[in-house]
């Protein structure tokens, strides 16, 4: 799926500054706090315009940011396809340190800034280039894709690289019997029911937001809810997966919600993403539970502005080993994605 570029609104709320951009998130930001955020705002848009610089927003990022400067928005698969076309000197991740170094792959001559480099990911902190290289000498041959949440490290190791959005079409555009998919061993155990004729090899990786979830949750939110539709990430694991109604990308949480239209839904994912999808579907009601990452949510307005303002905190790849990590993630992008998306939905 295309990044989304956010539309215009033209929705007024008087007497507070910026009304225009304060519609988009009044459901999600009390009108007392917008004018202590209203500042920053003001200072991206300006400081933007005078560094010629975007700002992609990943989908869990809290509506203040994902609604009001953010650019460019989508999933990671989004984003990285995005990233390659960008007109721009500068561009500004707000999202995790891989997506950082994604985006300066896939751009070596722009300058790529993260605004905290703090913002990690449990499952790229979860493989090392060594693992990759071990792994190989136990499985000679036997291709290795990689999840796109890991370091530019890992992904020199690799094959090819995938995104919970186009793994299973990553998988069968191999044409082999036998691969390695890492570190995410939820997701290969997911994507798995989609592609039964390859064996996964996995590994014990996990997101620290969605391996939380579980069976009881599901079941505590039909209970108290009948009839609610639940989504889940395919990085949860595949029992919430199989209690779940459909299972996808952020991206397909957001075509599903907007195509289907349930009454009810409960997104088992992080926070922000029912928060950022009800801001378009004000009919729809949005129930949580849902998990926070920690990572994703270090992105504050603050550190934006303070990124532009002092061009930090900049992110590099030395060269030769992007060179063999685009590789991978070009390889990806390079795949065409079936007529119609592989997510998983039950019947």
């Amino acid at each position: 799926m295309a990044a989304t570029s956010l539309p215009q609104r033209n929705a007024r709320v008087d007497g507070l500054p910026l009304p225009d951009l304060y519609a988009r998130v009044s459901r999600h930001v009390p009108a007392i706090e917008w004018p202590a955020l209203a500042p920053d705002v003001e200072a991206i848009l300006r400081l933007k315009r005078e560094r010629n610089a975007v700002i992609l927003a990943h989908n869990y990022q809290a509506p203040e940011i994902f609604h009001t400067v953010a650019d460019i928005v989508g999933d990671s698969l989004a984003l990285a396809r995005e990233a390659i076309t960008v007109d721009a000197d500068v561009i500004v991740l707000a999202g995790v340190h891989f997506m950082a170094e994604t985006a300066k792959l896939l751009n070596p001559g722009k300058t790529v800034l993260i605004p905290d480099m703090r913002a990690g990911c449990s499952l790229a902190d979860s493989i090392t280039a060594a693992d990759i290289r071990a792994l190989r000498l136990k499985y000679p041959g036997v291709p290795v894709v990689t999840y796109v949440n890991t370091s530019a490290a890992v992904k020199a190791e690799s094959d090819i690289c995938c995104t919970s959005g186009n793994a299973a079409d990553v998988v069968r555009s191999l044409g082999v019997p036998r691969v390695l998919m890492l570190p995410d061993e939820f997701l290969a155990q997911n994507v798995q029911v989609q592609v039964p004729e390859v064996e996964m090899l996995t590994w014990p990786g996990h997101c620290e937001v969605h391996e939380r979830f579980t069976p009881d949750d599901i079941a505590a939110v039909r209970d108290s809810y009948p009839g609610i539709t639940v989504i889940a990430h395919p990085e949860c694991p595949p029992d919430v997966v199989q209690a779940s109604d459909f299972s996808g990308s952020t991206a397909m949480m957001m075509n599903y919600v907007t195509s289907k239209r349930p009454s009810q839904v409960v997104l088992v994912t992080e926070c922000s993403m029912a928060d950022n999808i009800a801001v378009a579907n004000p009919d729809i009601e949005f129930i949580k539970p849902c998990n926070m990452c920690p990572h994703m949510k270090r992105m504050s307005l603050p550190n934006i502005r303070h990124a532009l303002e002092t061009m930090t905190h900049e992110v590099t790849v030395e060269p030769a080993l992007a060179e063999r990590a685009r590789r991978a993630v070009e390889r990806m992008l390079a795949v065409k994605p079936t007529a119609a998306p592989t997510p998983i939905l039950k019947s």
